[in-house]
């Protein structure tokens, strides 16, 4: 039987009228059965949704941002259908359901699942318009809602995949369906075992595609992005950048760990366990050949640049005159993980504990509140994190020049520095 092919189209693929028209003209010659799409939600709605989320939690009038997000869609959908099309009382009936979530309490205490709940509605409603609209070019596909595919558990915003039960119901319920029809889906968003929407991590629609690839035991997983593939730096901060024509997973894999923004830092494990190839392509040029992760690769030692902005650098000293011990470090680590913080950057020293983490809405006061019983607490907010693979240390200095450095770090092929401009 052919095996199924996963492909994923992220924001920008997907931002406008002309975008879902791109997407569709990508897919008319692709097309065939055990296909599945998934969709990320149109352009910046994940943010225009966080925005609604901060406007509710500080008692604060969202409903100018909802008529906003609301207008955005059903103007897309105006450019890409006839008038009086089903579409256009389908995206009415979201933001009735998202105004009726919005209408429910939020505290800090509830945030994280509330979060799942109000987020969740921009993949919903990118996935209905593509769907109906690649139904319009007359490319059949059906619509399929991943909240009751994905299996996971109930850490919010950050939840966890149950891949025995995740795979049960793919074979089970996608299976006999991809076998008949293309199928497009949602990323990024799924269910715990009480049908409680819950989600994978900011940007995690990549990571969706890999997990339903894996439970597919699928032959490949294509990322369409606004690049041409996978490069050695971001070309909108870098200039001269160089495109991997492929790499093996182990050095894809070490590249989102320290951020690379190109692919979620969860999508290589389970394609590699299964080996299954990764092809990251450009939905500009589609038919160039992008590039290929897979096993078979090469490690190619390119100096690549990856740069993490609006970090926090959290200073932690011991106050009894002891010397940092593991005690002190599994204290921080305890909080850490409560707090469902990662530490992007650790260095000690004799008496204090150094880390670098993402800004995140009132962790870092959570943070704080819980530890400064044990340490004497310092930190510095809108920091960028550089971090560069294989460095040519010629010409190092000049992405130091202009900038504060408040930490630096290096090991034998990784260099790690904590800056702010001057």
């Amino acid at each position: 039987m052919t095996k199924t092919l996963v492909y994923k189209f992220g924001g920008a693929s997907v931002k406008d009228a002309p975008a879902v028209k791109n997407l569709a003209e990508i897919i008319r010659n692709r097309l065939r059965n055990n296909f599945v799409i998934v969709v990320s939600a149109m352009g910046k709605s994940t943010n225009q949704l966080e925005a609604i989320l901060s406007l509710k939690l500080a008692n604060q009038d969202f409903s100018q941002n909802s008529t906003i997000l609301k207008g955005f869609h059903l103007a897309i959908c105006s450019e890409l259908f006839p008038e009086g099309h089903v579409i256009f009382p389908k995206v009415e009936n979201y933001f009735i359901q998202l105004q009726h979530e919005l209408n429910q309490p939020i505290s800090k205490e509830n945030y994280d699942e509330y979060y799942d709940r109000i987020i969740g509605f921009g993949e919903l409603l990118s996935s209905r318009i593509v769907m109906e609209y690649l139904c319009l070019q007359n490319l059949l596909v059906l619509w399929q809602d991943a909240r009751e595919l994905i299996c996971t558990d109930s850490d919010f915003r950050f939840a966890r995949v149950d891949w025995g039960k995740t795979r049960k119901k793919c074979q089970a319920q996608l299976k006999p369906k991809l076998e008949q029809f293309p199928v497009l889906t949602q990323g990024f968003i799924g269910s715990d075992s009480k049908g409680r929407p819950t989600t994978l991590g900011r940007e995690g629609s990549d990571f969706t595609a890999a997990i339903l690839a894996a439970s597919l035991d699928a032959g490949s997983v294509t990322i369409w992005k606004d690049v041409p593939g996978v490069l050695n730096a971001d070309p909108k901060i870098f200039n001269d950048t160089t495109l991997f024509a492929e790499l093996d997973y182990q050095q894809a894999a070490q590249m989102t760990f320290y951020g690379a923004s190109v692919i979620h830092p969860k999508t290589i494990k389970p394609l590699a366990n299964a080996g299954i190839p990764l092809f990251v392509k450009s939905f500009l040029h589609p038919d160039e050949a992008g590039t290929k992760i897979h096993s078979q690769a090469k490690a190619d030692p390119l100096p690549t640049i990856i740069l993490k902005k609006d970090q926090i650098l959290v200073s932690l000293k011991v106050t009894d005159f002891t010397f940092i011990e593991e005690k002190h470090i599994h204290r921080v680590y305890e909080q850490l993980q409560a707090l469902k913080l990662r530490v992007n950057m650790l260095q000690t020293s004799a008496i204090s504990i150094s880390i670098v983490i993402d800004s995140q809405l009132f962790k870092l006061e959570q943070l704080l509140s819980a530890l400064k019983k044990d340490f004497e607490i310092r930190y510095n907010e809108g920091l960028e994190l550089l971090t560069v693979l294989y460095p040519d240390m010629a010409s190092f200095p000049q992405l130091l020049e202009g900038y504060q450095v408040y930490l630096e770090q290096s090991t034998r092929h990784t260099v790690q520095i904590v800056r702010r401009i001057n």
